[in-house]
């Protein structure tokens, strides 16, 4: 589960592996794999990088891969 804030400010938590798209329009949208939309105020990086920290603490994306692609940005 990620923490995520609505744009009135209430905060709540929503299961990151039904996450289908991130986007930003400028609003951060979350849509999930069931259709249901979120809009929240984080930006999509952070939300991104919330997803892969919940990702490594379930073991559904290894530690060595996120080693990779952080490697690859610089």
């Amino acid at each position: 589960m990620i923490k995520v804030t609505r744009l009135n400010g209430k905060s709540f938590m929503l299961n990151a592996v039904y996450i289908e798209t991130i986007e930003s329009f400028p609003d951060t949208t979350i849509t999930l794999s069931n259709g249901r939309k979120y809009v929240v105020k984080e930006a999509e990086d952070l939300v991104y990088e919330a997803i892969q920290k919940f990702y490594q603490s379930v073991n559904l994306l290894g530690r060595l891969q996120v080693e990779d692609k952080e490697n690859e940005e610089k």
